[in-house]
């Protein structure tokens, strides 16, 4: 692998770059929520480490994956960007957003959450809000006109890929 496919190649447009960018940042921020999470657990007394391990695990492998998605995208391929629309784009943003909107169907009023949340709860809402406009956004910049561009070019032979000879 060469040091320019390293660096970001100059060939991948700056939506793709910044797309797999956002991807990092929604891993990192879904790994502090978990970590809120299980510190929260653990400090009420409500799990034990050995009951959190196997969705530590699970998580673990998504985060693992993601990063892998991201690396791959940001190389310049398409199947990276699919897979990651597909999975946590789709899915992935779903699972952010089914709880919060069952506890507001369910009648809870927002003022009152902010009125009665502790710092811990604050730091996850922050964290989850930074988690969802990222993916959202790399979900836009990855089918941006120059993204889809850039694929479709890759895809009919018009460029190589980056790393690629011609």
């Amino acid at each position: 692998m060469s040091t320019q496919l390293l660096a970001g190649s100059p060939s991948v447009p700056a939506s793709v770059r910044s797309a797999a960018s956002l991807w990092f940042i929604a891993v990192g921020t879904g790994a502090f929520e978990s970590a809120l999470a299980v510190a929260d657990l653990l400090a009420r007394g409500t799990a034990s480490a050995t009951g959190l391990a196997g969705g530590l695990g699970l998580r673990l492998a998504v985060f693992a994956g993601a990063i892998l998605l991201a690396v791959r995208l940001r190389q310049g391929r398409g199947w990276a960007r699919v897979a990651l629309a597909l999975t946590l784009g789709i899915f992935g943003t779903l699972s952010l957003v089914v709880e919060p909107v069952r506890w507001l169907m369910a009648g809870n009023s927002i003022l009152g959450f902010f009125a009665d949340a502790d710092l811990m709860t604050l730091a996850f809402v922050l964290s989850r809000v930074v988690h969802l406009t990222a993916v959202l956004a790399a979900m836009a910049l990855m089918f941006s006109p120059a993204a889809n561009a850039y694929f479709r070019d890759i895809r009919s032979g018009l460029s190589p890929a980056p790393g690629e000879t011609a």
